[in-house]
């Protein structure tokens, strides 16, 4: 069957006959492009998505209890240096990588561009976030005598902007063998009234699916063999926006390696039992991380025989996972969660579009959507003050001036 009767098929199939009518108003070159979006997207996916909207996720009848996790404050000297230096073994002989994740744009920071192209003035001088993560690379580089394999994770629309960024700044100085590039997952976003959209490019609109799409992604994009042909066993994945993030951490593979565990995380304790962040938890016996706005009231403020909260370990993005844990969430359909955005389009006509309201369906998946697909997980509790201080907002909270507080004090 030809590209076009396919996609012709696919669409009539899903009720998108306007796309249909679309096609038949672009010339031969624009008309083959969208063709091959089409027969590309996974569009019964998507609608199936939108006809499930109602069912969004509700505590219920599951179980929620307290997750088990290792206080980095209550190890004794002789458990610390024993975990420590498992973890070391690992990384001297190569076996470590580190993986961020890089494809959000600056927006809300009032900059133009990926954020990792973002800079803070720091006491030591001004830098990039990229920069930042690079200094830390090149220390534990220098310090276990190795050069880490570095990945990261752009989005279709930060990509080339990132590699033209990274190559003007030679890298700051990485080698560049060591640093490849790698995209996020997308999804059509989809009108409220079930409609897939017409962006100014002529195609189907788009965007980015959310962080959880990076396991497939380091799959598609062959991430996952080279770093089996580089014997890497072990590989840490974070944000490119926390710098006091600790991307080479041998104390959490060690914990993780000595728990007989596949996937680890870091967490910092709430600032107080009311703190809008998601913590980690069992959910129905299985490791998981429950949002603030999902957390039962009377869980909030739930405290064990030591006065501590039950769910009071924040998730700070900090993970790593054993490399058959990634080739085996690499096949993994993910769950979705849904966001209401704005997005403009061209009408019928051609015309472009821009609501005033919200009026799309974007969905999403997270990281740590897939931590309930494993028996356990190994949570090592850090100081807040020493490994959590990210940038997300212009100003107030996790903004550039108490990040770049944090950093300095740290240092």
């Amino acid at each position: 069957m030809e590209k076009e009767t396919m996609a012709v098929e696919t669409l009539k199939k899903f009720n998108q006959d306007h796309i249909i009518d679309w096609m038949n108003k672009l010339n031969e070159e624009e008309k083959n492009k969208l063709e091959e979006q089409v027969l590309n997207l996974n569009i019964e996916q998507v609608i199936d998505m939108y006809n499930n909207l109602s069912q969004t996720f509700e505590i219920g009848d599951k179980k929620i209890e307290k997750i088990s996790v290792t206080d980095i404050d209550k190890l004794s000297k002789e458990d610390f240096d024993n975990l420590k230096n498992t973890g070391i073994e690992i990384i001297k002989n190569g076996k470590y990588a580190v993986v961020t994740m890089a494809g959000g744009q600056g927006t809300r920071l009032g900059h133009t561009g990926p954020k990792g192209t973002f800079k803070v003035n720091l006491k030591n001088g001004e830098k990039y976030l990229f920069q930042i993560i690079v200094e830390s690379l090149q220390k534990a580089n220098e310090k276990y005598g190795v050069i880490i394999p570095w990945y990261i994770m752009t989005s279709e629309e930060n990509n080339d902007q990132t590699l033209a960024f990274l190559e003007e700044h030679s890298y700051f100085g990485y080698p560049q063998e060591k640093v490849k590039l790698f995209k996020q997952g997308k999804a059509p976003l989809i009108s409220k009234e079930g409609k897939l959209l017409i962006g100014k490019d002529k195609l189907i609109k788009e965007a980015s699916d959310g962080n959880g799409s990076i396991y497939k992604s380091l799959s598609v994009d062959g991430i996952l063999d080279d770093m089996k042909n580089n014997n890497i066993e072990w590989v840490f994945v974070g944000g490119v926006d926390n710098i006091l993030l600790k991307i080479v951490d041998p104390l959490l593979v060690g914990v993780t390696i000595n728990e007989g565990n596949q996937i680890a995380s870091k967490s910092v304790i709430k600032t107080n039992p009311r703190e809008r962040a998601g913590v980690f938890c069992k959910i129905d016996g299985k490791p998981g991380i429950i949002e603030y706005s999902e957390l039962p009231e009377e869980m909030i403020e739930e405290v064990d025989e030591n006065g501590e909260l039950v769910f009071g370990d924040v998730n700070i993005l900090s993970h790593l996972y054993n490399i058959k844990a990634l080739e085996q969430l690499a096949n993994m359909k993910m769950p979705y969660h849904i966001a209401i955005k704005k997005s403009d389009y061209l009408d019928e006509n051609g015309n472009l579009v821009v609501p005033e309201d919200k009026n799309v369906y974007k969905f999403e998946s997270f990281i740590f959507d897939v931590f309930s697909s494993f028996d356990n997980i190994s949570i090592l509790r850090v100081k807040r003050e020493e490994e959590f201080a990210p940038i997300k907002n212009k100003e107030g909270n996790d903004s550039p001036e108490t990040a770049v507080k944090l950093y300095n004090a740290r240092d």
